[in-house]
C-alpha cells in the first residue's frame, strides 16, 4: 500500500476538456511513485477562477492555469516569480506553506526550451527576434529573449494598441521593442536579418508567407493542430528545424511538476507519453 498522502492538482481553463496537461502531469507523479497524487482538468474561466480557487483544500498543491485565466491568477496569488510579474500573467500557481498561492509563468520555459531543443537555437546565433502577434504567449515568449541573448525584438500585429501588454513585458525583460502594423509591414524584408521567428497566429493568416517566414534560422510556430501547418512544411522543404506549440507544452510542464511535488521532473516519461497521446506526429526532442 502506497505511503504517500493523497494529493490533487488540475488544469483550469475555458475550454479545457482536449488539454494534453493531465497526461503530461499523471505520467510524471506515476513514475515518481507518488500513488496517491491525481491531476485533472476542471472547466473554469476567467471570472469564476477566484471564487474556484479559494474553494480548494489544503490537499492541492498546484494549479496549471490556461486562457482565458492567466492574468486572474496572477492577480489571486499572495506571492509571484519575478518572470510571472514581467509577463503580467501566470500559468502556475503552487500551494505555499501558509496556505496561499505563489504565481510563476513557465511558459517562458516552454518557449526557451522548445527554441533549443526542438529549434536549435544557441546563445550567439543572433540578436533580432520577430513575433506574430501580441497574445500571451507572445509575452511568455518576450519575457524568454533575454535568457536567449536576443536583445531586439519586433511585434507584427493587426492593431499595434492592443501590443501594449506585450510591448511592456519586452521592455521589462530588457528588450528593445518595435510594433509593426501587419498590413504595412514588409514580412520578407523585417526577417531578413532575424534570428528567431515566434508565429502566435493561425495558419491562414501565415500561409501567403511562409516562404519569407521560413527563412528565418530558429522557428517557433506554437499552432500544432491540425499539423503540419504551412509554416512548418515550409520550414521542413529547406531541411531546418521547427519547434512547436506542443514542445512548449512539453517544456513549461517541466517546472510545474517540480514546483508541484518538490521532486525532479521525469522528463523523457513525460515527453513519452505525450508523444503517445498525439500519435507520434512530432519527435519532441529533449537537448
Amino acid at each position: 500500500m502506497s505511503t504517500v498522502a493523497p494529493r490533487r492538482a488540475g488544469v483550469l481553463g475555458s475550454p479545457v476538456r482536449h488539454s494534453l496537461s493531465p497526461v503530461l502531469h499523471n505520467a510524471a507523479y506515476a513514475a515518481l511513485g507518488l500513488d496517491g497524487w491525481h491531476y485533472d482538468a476542471h472547466e473554469v474561466d476567467d471570472k469564476a477562477l477566484p471564487g474556484f480557487v479559494r474553494t480548494l483544500g489544503d490537499e492541492w498543491v498546484g494549479l496549471s492555469v490556461t486562457m482565458p485565466g492567466k492574468r486572474v491568477a496572477l492577480e489571486v496569488a499572495e506571492e509571484a516569480t519575478p518572470r510571472a510579474v514581467a509577463v503580467g500573467a501566470a500559468n502556475t500557481l503552487s500551494r505555499l506553506p501558509t496556505g496561499g498561492w505563489r504565481a510563476d509563468c513557465t511558459d517562458v520555459d516552454g518557449v526557451v526550451g522548445a527554441l533549443r531543443a526542438a529549434g536549435g537555437f544557441r546563445p550567439g546565433d543572433g540578436r533580432t527576434a520577430v513575433v506574430l502577434g501580441a497574445g500571451g504567449t507572445a509575452a511568455a515568449a518576450v519575457a524568454g529573449f533575454q535568457e536567449l541573448g536576443l536583445v531586439d525584438v519586433h511585434l507584427v500585429v493587426r492593431e499595434p494598441a492592443r501590443a501594449q501588454a506585450t510591448a511592456e513585458a519586452a521592455r521589462r525583460a530588457g528588450l528593445d521593442v518595435t510594433v509593426h502594423r501587419w498590413a504595412e509591414t514588409d514580412l520578407a524584408a523585417l526577417t531578413s536579418t532575424a534570428a528567431v521567428l515566434v508565429n502566435t497566429v493561425p495558419p491562414d493568416a501565415v500561409a501567403p508567407h511562409v516562404d519569407a517566414l521560413a527563412a528565418v534560422p530558429c522557428v517557433l510556430d506554437v499552432i500544432y493542430h491540425p499539423w503540419p501547418t504551412p509554416l512548418a512544411e515550409a520550414v521542413t522543404a529547406r531541411r531546418s528545424r521547427v519547434a512547436t506549440g506542443l514542445d512548449m507544452l512539453l517544456h513549461q510542464a517541466f517546472g510545474q511538476v517540480e514546483q508541484f511535488t518538490g521532486l525532479p521532473a521525469p522528463r523523457e516519461v513525460m515527453r513519452d507519453a505525450l508523444r503517445e497521446a498525439t500519435g507520434n506526429i512530432l519527435p519532441l526532442p529533449l537537448e
